[in-house]
């Protein structure tokens, strides 16, 4: 089945400028014009703006999605990874809708607030207890200050950049490249760089032992699953490790 671009916009949320925007720039062409004139989509084109939507509510780019979807990868395993992500946040936003539920709840009924409850879901700081443990209450001090001094606009890059750099090693496992291979050292480059930009830790810290926190992060990477997760499970974890521990070996840092 084809789809006409007045369809494609009123099923997708979109609008026809748009859908020609995304044309004139490269991103989405349509499959064909039909003799009316009109531009029109079939499946694999719907997939892909499926793919544009929701990599632009990640924050990213028209350029660097358009490099992520031009990259020779299985749309379907792409399409998993998206999935597992908006699962993420969708229970990230259940638990908040619940918290302020039960806020609203409380206060109708004149009952005294549970503080506890009512930030369950805001956990930008789920991490607090285990910066501390690792790297010391001023270092968790000093990121946190920085992150909350930021703009709703900064943030919202700094996102996009973690989110570019994590779909960047999941398409390196994917097509099997290796660590010691330009694309991986180029990664690992890029991976070091957004370490040191975060005050508090070691890797920020001119003094600190830089290659030894990427040394420890990167074993952690493979060791929790969690932060392995970014980077599409253990095998991309591992790439992730091993490129860094090639980039230590061959630069000096």
């Amino acid at each position: 089945m084809d789809w006409s671009i007045q369809e494609t916009a009123r099923l997708t949320g979109t609008t026809s400028r748009t859908l020609r925007h995304y044309d004139a720039i490269g991103l989405l062409p349509p499959t064909y014009i039909a003799a009316n004139g009109y531009r029109c989509y079939d499946e694999a084109a719907m997939v892909r703006l499926q793919r544009i939507l929701l990599l632009k509510e990640l924050g990213l780019s028209l350029t660097t999605i358009a490099e992520v979807l031009d990259r020779a990868e299985d749309p379907i395993a792409a399409l998993g990874r998206h999935a597992v992500s908006l699962g993420r946040e969708r229970d990230r936003i259940e638990r908040q809708i619940a918290s302020v539920t039960a806020t609203i709840t409380r206060l109708k009924a004149g009952e005294p607030l549970m503080a506890e409850e009512m930030f369950d879901g805001f956990d930008h700081r789920e991490y607090e207890e285990e910066v501390t443990e690792r790297w010391g209450a001023e270092a968790y001090r000093r990121s946190d200050e920085w992150w909350s001094g930021r703009s709703a606009e900064e943030k919202q890059e700094w996102k996009s950049l973690v989110t570019e750099l994590s779909q960047d090693w999941i398409a390196a496992a994917e097509a099997g490249a290796r660590p010691e291979s330009d694309r991986c050292q180029e990664l690992a480059r890029r991976h070091i760089e957004w370490l040191t930009a975060v005050p508090g830790t070691p890797a920020h810290d001119p003094d600190g032992d830089l290659a030894g926190y990427v040394r420890g992060l990167g074993q952690m990477y493979v060791d929790d699953q969690r932060f392995g997760a970014n980077y599409g499970g253990t095998a991309g974890a591992e790439l992730v490790r091993d490129s860094l521990y090639r980039y230590l070996e061959t630069h000096q840092v």
